[in-house]
Order: C-alpha cells, then structure tokens, then sequence
C-alpha cells in the first residue's frame, strides 16, 4: 500500500474511534451492559452490576434521571455498593438522552414512574428489593413506598427534592424548560397543553413536601430511611429534615456532608450500613 494512503487511513480510522468513545462510554457508564424490558406501550433500558440482595438505584437529573449520569453523581450507587448488593438501575421513561419511552401520562405521573419500576423488578422476579435514590429519587422512593411497602425493605434518599415555598415553581421551570423542548423535538405528537398538565400533576397538584405523597403517608410509613441533605433550589434542606422528623423509621446524616473527602467516605460507608443493617437474612430474590 502507498505509504500516505496508509496514514491517511491511519488516521481516518482513529479519528473514528476517537468520536464514537463519548457514546461507548455513555452506553457503558455504570459498566455494566445494557439490556430492555417491554410492557405494554412502555419499553425501559436498565442494567445491573454486582451480587447479592437487590437494590435499585434510581439516578438524579429530575426528568432527565437516566443511567449515564450515575459517573458524575456526587454517590455513585452503582459502583459503591456493587460488591455488596445486586444493584439494579434504568433510564427513566422519556428522559432525554435516555433510551426508556412510554406515554406521558397527565393523570398519574407519579403513578406511572412506580409502575415502570416496580414493573422492572417483576421482570427480574424480584419481590423485595432496597432503594438508593438520588435527587427526584426522592419522590420516587415515596411513591414506591406508598404503592408496594411490602416490597421496599429500606431505602437511602440522597438530596431529596423537595417543594420550597419561596421558589414554588423550581420544579415545574425545570421540566418545561430543561426537559421539555428536547422531548419535544423528539415527540412532537405530544402537545405542549398535554406536557404542560403532565408537570402541573407532578409538581403543583400537591405543592408541598416531596409532592409524591402526603405528610399524612410520612408520618405512618414505617420503612426505614436514610436521609442525606442538601440545600440547592430543588434540593431543600427543611425537605429533609421534614422527612426525618415526620417518618418513625427515618435517620437523617449531618450536613453539609460532601466536604472534605474523609466525610463524605464516612457518609457513604454509613449509607451501605444502613442497608446492610435493614437487609433481610432471607428473602425472596
């Protein structure tokens, strides 16, 4: 072969490479592989690394929560408890960038996340299972709580989102203008009025608390719970300590927490004994 045609193509071919490890590495970000699991009309990506008793690990980002953030997560649960726990986790429905779709369902968002949940731990025959979730994982968490509390057997709520009342809207901004526009140029059959209800239903119909649920539920759920408190705009802080105060089985950790490195270890290694501690010596996998 001439020797600049090889070069060229030298080149060309890692040039190549070059541009597709940015998607290789989001499509393996918790290295782990990816599989799909289809319901009806709802299809979710999800992937598992490690052994052990289940514990699903829902990401952060609101409405973008998806698998590829967890490497960026201030916790990254798939790869702290993996060599204790069989840790499970998924793209959300309709997260942009993520590969989980599904209706938007106006009526019953809340709903409808647990029932993709719940609905992927049917598929891997798992009855009960522990949760670690991180920023509207919070939310998430209670729903599941409040839906199978039988099947949740403990769950980490890490920088809960929360409703604050001097910035009532935060969340509901949040969907219509960082998760909205990108949905829709996807799915431009769903209507910015059908979108527009679909948040007014996740955020305003209960403008309190961690919307997912009521304080009357907090305070009779009996699942143990670990709080880790932040304090940004989506993240209150009086969220948490709500949390802590309101629910019977709930811990809550110092704060700020994330600073310096030697804390937040200790944070993290608190968060897998607490799991380990309220982890059933048998059940049903």
């Amino acid at each position: 072969m001439d020797p600049i045609r090889r070069d060229v193509l030298a080149i060309g071919a890692a040039v190549t490479a070059a541009a597709a490890a940015p998607r290789a590495f989001a499509q393996n970000a918790t290295g782990a592989a990816s599989s799909f699991f289809e319901k009806g009309n709802v299809r979710i990506r999800y992937q598992e690394t490690g052994s052990g008793f289940p514990l699903l690990c829902l990401p952060g980002g609101g409405l973008n929560s998806r698998m590829a953030v967890w490497p960026t997560a201030v916790i990254n649960a798939m790869d702290a408890f993996r060599n204790d726990f069989r840790c499970i986790t998924m793209d959300q429905r309709n997260a942009n960038e993520g590969e989980s779709t599904g209706p938007v369902s106006p009526d019953n968002p809340w709903d409808a996340f647990a029932d993709d949940q719940l609905g992927l731990m049917d598929h891997l025959g798992i009855r009960q299972f522990a949760f670690f979730g991180n920023c509207i994982g919070g939310p998430f968490a209670w729903k599941l709580m409040e839906r199978a509390p039988d099947r949740v057997v403990a769950a980490v709520l890490s920088q809960p989102v929360g409703h604050r009342p001097e910035m009532p809207d935060v969340m509901y901004e949040s969907g219509r203008d960082g998760w909205a526009p990108d949905f829709r140029r996807r799915r431009p059959d769903v209507s910015m009025e059908v979108i527009e209800k679909y948040l007014h239903n996740l955020y305003r119909a209960r403008p309190d608390f961690v919307y997912s649920v009521s304080r009357d539920f907090a305070r009779a759920c009996q699942t143990p719970m670990l709080v880790l408190p932040d304090d940004v705009d989506a993240h209150p802080y009086q969220t948490s300590v709500d949390i802590a105060s309101l629910a019977p089985n709930a811990e809550i950790t110092v704060y700020p927490w994330k600073e310096p490195p030697e804390l937040k270890a200790r944070t993290i290694n608190r968060a897998l004994s607490f799991l380990k501690t309220h982890t059933p010596v048998t059940a049903a996998r």
